[in-house]
């Protein structure tokens, strides 16, 4: 599968959780009209273009297994992201998402699964498909299961609170911190 602006050069990848990271979590976020962003979240996301990151978003969807919205919601809500991104210049590589949730009331999604965080099935998907550095990678998460997907994929894990972190300020100290590496290696 051919992904337009994807090369076979490897690069780091900035995998970020969406719902706390990127717009605010106003449960089970799925309409364009619910979008509001972090503050700072734009910014980050063309900090990382900038500096050549891929940009993927892995985030649980369970509202889909619960039957709240189908997928094609969530997809439709990307894409709209995207557009606003876009229209500053910025954008988002992939998104993947896990509709699963064992609780859910769809029984086909009704499962436990491999790609819900804490498990890191959605960065190996990504890793498959993308050329990523795995080693110059990190998770920005708002929650201990985005850690503990993290630590599983063993790439370096950074929670966020949207209430006192400064999200482009996180991503210029990563950039910087893998830019230093990288000269003294």
């Amino acid at each position: 599968m051919s992904i337009p602006g994807k090369t076979d050069a490897r690069r780091p990848a900035a995998f970020l959780d969406r719902d706390g990271v990127l717009n605010v979590d106003h449960g089970y976020v799925h309409r364009p009209e619910q979008l509001e962003w972090i503050d700072g979240a734009r910014e980050a996301v063309s900090l990382l273009n900038l500096a050549g990151y891929f940009v993927l978003i892995i985030s649980n969807q369970s509202g889909i297994a619960r039957g709240y919205h189908d997928e094609a919601a969530v997809k439709s809500f990307h894409a709209y992201m995207q557009n606003e991104l876009a229209a500053l210049g910025a954008h988002i590589d992939a998104f993947y998402f896990c509709p699963h949730h064992p609780e859910g009331s769809i029984k086909s999604l009704a499962v436990s699964c491999r790609c819900r965080k804490p498990a890191p099935g959605m960065l190996e998907q990504a890793a498959r498909e993308w050329p990523i550095d795995i080693g110059a990678s990190f998770l920005i998460g708002d929650k201990d299961d985005d850690m503990a997907a993290a630590a599983a994929f063993n790439i370096r894990g950074i929670k966020f609170n949207s209430l006192k972190d400064s999200l482009p300020d996180l991503v210029r100290r990563e950039i910087a911190n893998y830019s230093q590496n990288r000269r003294q290696t």
